[in-house]
This record gives structure tokens, C-alpha cells and sequence, in this order.
């Protein structure tokens, strides 16, 4: 590459003659097409790049796909710091028209540094204003994938109770036609009917099995005495609705042969209305309890700053990641009943917890059990989140609040999440701190009662 179209590039435009000249004779030029692929994440940093003529994309693997982080044009640096730390890159780089790129190899680049600082302090003022592009996108995104997460445990949570009420409308339908066709063939103007009608178990079903046996047998009898189609079947659901032969017999006094099918068919109707109601009831209470722990979770409607109970933030957390629960993992809570309110951002914190939560299910690849202690610390409260995995390496274990480590495969997480969790309890005025061994790993965080002052 021609000393003028390195001089052309703001970066090595203040260079001397002499330098530009040696890094001519040690870098490599490079032509791209539309299409080609520059740098690959997680491939080792052997070099810096500078564009020196068209564009190229820089995406980010995040959850299974690419995350576009910039478009870049002439003058703009590529690979700098995984060649600066000898690490591998934390990004790809693709071209999207004709491109010509310049490949510094690390030696040059260390010779390059050793030219001058003006150069020295380029590069670091590229790689911060990297930095500080990438964390905001990514931050962006975690805030993007924290409502994925909310919206995928909503979703799942509600899809449960919603299914059980539709069931049961489909089969209260059922029970009223039924109890229709039974009314009119009783008459419905038959005295009979109303105290039939009028008719209910004063008690519910009894609990113990024996005892639970003993009145299907009882009640089965009842009405195979009576001339029932179907004694046995019928008993059950009878019994399990609270009856008993006494009240039955009560009830069905006076009924000839001809009509204690219609006046059962009645009663059944009854019982499955009773007991359909009853799971609507339930299912739309279910709905409440989620809907309700999202607004708390989410602190809706309400100050950025309250005063919180961690212990519900915590249980809130629990509810919205219960359908990340369910694959094996056991949930062991252990609260002390005199912590205190602590003033917090409610919101903020939950996300600690989520993410502190959703990494322990990670680390047990969905099985085993998780471990969530609060208890007094001095004045304040601590927290601690433990998992059953395998623990964490003593390579990654220094490095785990940097942002974008991560010990998780590419494209599976941005590593920012224990970033911006440390983040969020150091603006608490607390810490969060991790011990680690085969089997066990706990993340503690303790926090003050009161916000450090603004």
C-alpha cells in the first residue's frame, strides 16, 4: 500500500515519513468483496485492521443471532483489542461494498506504538470510544432481552390458567344442556324438582382415603339399588362432589324407577357445574397472582425509587422465571422475618435477581437445585443466590464482572449481565461478591438500608 493512502488515513496522518514508510513495508493490504468476512468472533486477535475505502458491518452473536453493533467506513480501526490483549475477537466484520483494508500484524502494531504517543493515545481513544459504543448497544439489547424474558414468563404462565378456564366454559356448556334435557324430563313444574333442585352436600369430600372408599362403596350401592345405568362411575364423581348415601337418599325420595336416571343426570349436572365454576374461579385467581407479581416486578406506576421488601422482589423473580424452573429444578427459599425495608430502584434491582436467577438455572443446565438466603447483614440485608452446578473456573472466575466475559459458548449471551448487576448494587451502595466450588456456587449480595446520598 502506497505511502499516500496511509498518510489519507486520519490515524497515521500526523506520522513521520520514516514510520509510515516501515509500516508500509510490514502491513499487509487487503481487498474485499461485498460478502466477505473480515474478522470472525472468537477467532484469535493476530492483528489490527484500518479501513482505508468502503464499508463494512460489525455484528455481535447474542442469543442465537446477529446483532448488528455499526457500520463502519475509512479510518475506522478493527481487532485492536484482542491484538492489544492477545485475546480472541469479540466481534465479526463483514464488507458490504468493495473494501480495501490494511492488516497490521501485532508486531507492527507494537512497533507502531513505540513510534510516538500521539499514535498510542489514537488507538486508546478508538478502543474507549469502542467500548462505550458497544456496552450502550448491548446494554440496549439486555434491556430488549429482560423484556423478551418478562414476555416469555408471562406468556407461558398465563397460557396455563387461560387453557383451564376455556376447558371449563367448553364444560359448563355441557352441564347446563344437560341439566336441561333432565329438567324437562321431570317436569319442571314438579315439587320434587325444586327440593332437587334445592338439594346440596353439607360437607365436601372426605379427605382420608379409607373413609373416601368406604362412601363410594356406600353411595354406589344407593343407587344401584335404585335402578342407576351406571352405579359404579356415577358414585365417584357424587362423593368427590361431597355427597353422602344419606343425603342422596333425601334428595331422590319420592322418584320412581322411570325417572332416577333424569333426576341423576340432574344432579350430576349440578356437581360439574359446581366443580367447573370452582376451576374458573381458581384459574382466574392464578391470572391475578401473575399479573399482579409483574406490576410489583416491574414497579408500574410507581416512583423509580421506593421502599422494598428484597424478599418480594425475590419472589416476584421467582414467579416470572417458573416456567425456567420447571424442567428439574428444585427452589429452596430461606427468609429471615426481621429483615427491613431497603430504599432502592425496585426495577433495577429485580433485574439483578433475574439475572443472578436465570445464570444458576443456566449453570445446572435446568436440573438441580437453587438455593435463596436473605437474611440480616448489620443495618442492611444480604442476599445470597446458590446453584448446584459445576462451579466456576479459576481462569474466569477474576474476570466475571468485565463486560462482554463470558464463560458461555458464543452467540449464547452478551456478557454484560453480571456487568451491569455489579453495576446496579455498587449504585446501591452495596456489593455483590461470588464463591465457588464443584457443586455449589453462591453470588451474595449485601446492601445498605439507605441509598448513598446524590
Amino acid at each position: 500500500m502506497s505511502i499516500e493512502r496511509l498518510r489519507a488515513t486520519p490515524l497515521f496522518a500526523g506520522l513521520p515519513e520514516e514510520h509510515l514508510e516501515r509500516l508500509a513495508e510490514m502491513s499487509e493490504p487487503m481487498h474485499l468483496r461485498p460478502g466477505d468476512l473480515l474478522l470472525e468472533e472468537g477467532s484469535p486477535g493476530d492483528a489490527l485492521f484500518v479501513v482505508v475505502s468502503g464499508e463494512l458491518d460489525v455484528t455481535k452473536r447474542a442469543d442465537g443471532s446477529e446483532l448488528p453493533v455499526a457500520r463502519i467506513g475509512p479510518g475506522s480501526l478493527q481487532g485492536e483489542m484482542a491484538a492489544l490483549e492477545g485475546g480472541v475477537r469479540t466481534a465479526s466484520v463483514r464488507a458490504v461494498s468493495e473494501a480495501e483494508v490494511l492488516r497490521i500484524p501485532n508486531e507492527a502494531l507494537r512497533a507502531l506504538l513505540e513510534s510516538g504517543p500521539d499514535v498510542a493515545l489514537a488507538i486508546i481513544r478508538t478502543v474507549v470510544g469502542r467500548l462505550r459504543s458497544t456496552e450502550a448497544t448491548l446494554r440496549q439489547r439486555e434491556k430488549l432481552a429482560a423484556l423478551g424474558t418478562l414476555a416469555a414468563g408471562l406468556a407461558h404462565e398465563l397460557n396455563n390458567p387461560a387453557a383451564a378456564i376455556r376447558r371449563s366454559v367448553g364444560g359448563l356448556g355441557e352441564a347446563m344442556a344437560l341439566r336441561g334435557r333432565a329438567a324437562a324430563a321431570l317436569s319442571a313444574d314438579s315439587p320434587r324438582l325444586a327440593r332437587l333442585v334445592s338439594a346440596r352436600p353439607a360437607q365436601g369430600a372426605p379427605t382420608d382415603p379409607l373413609e373416601h372408599g368406604d362412601r363410594i362403596e356406600e353411595v354406589a350401592d344407593l343407587l344401584r339399588a335404585l335402578g342407576a345405568a351406571e352405579p359404579d362411575a356415577m358414585a365417584g364423581d357424587l362423593v368427590n362432589a361431597g355427597w353422602t348415601g344419606e343425603e342422596l337418599r333425601t334428595a331422590l325420595g319420592g322418584y320412581g324407577a322411570a325417572e332416577i336416571e333424569p333426576a341423576l343426570a340432574w344432579l350430576a349436572s349440578v356437581t360439574s357445574a359446581d366443580a367447573l365454576l370452582g376451576e374458573v374461579s381458581m384459574a382466574a385467581e392464578r391470572i391475578g397472582e401473575i399479573v399482579g407479581a409483574v406490576k410489583d416486578y416491574a414497579y408500574l406506576d410507581q416512583a423509580p425509587v421506593q421502599r422494598i421488601d428484597v424478599r418480594e422482589g425475590l419472589d416476584n423473580t421467582l414467579v416470572i422465571l417458573r416456567h425456567k424452573l420447571k424442567g428439574g429444578v428444585s427452589v429452596k427459599r430461606d427468609y429471615d422475618d426481621r429483615l427491613p425495608q431497603i430504599e432502592a430502584f425496585g426495577s433495577e434491582l429485580n433485574q439483578v435477581w433475574t439475572n443472578l436467577i436465570d445464570n444458576a438455572v443456566q449453570a445446572m443446565d435446568g436440573g438441580g437445585e437453587l438455593r435463596i438466603r436473605a437474611e440480616l447483614a448489620g443495618e442492611g440485608v444480604r442476599v445470597a443466590i446458590c446453584d448446584s452446578g459445576p462451579g466456576i473456573s479459576d481462569e474466569a472466575l477474576p474476570r466475571l464482572f468485565e463486560p462482554f466475559f463470558t464463560t458461555k459458548p458464543p452467540g449464547i449471551g452478551s456478557g454484560l449481565g453480571l456487568h451491569i448487576s455489579h453495576n446496579v448494587v455498587a449504585r446501591h451502595g452495596g456489593r455483590i461478591e461470588v464463591t465457588t466450588r464443584p457443586g455449589e456456587t453462591c453470588f451474595t449480595v449485601t446492601l445498605p438500608t439507605q441509598l448513598p446520598a446524590r
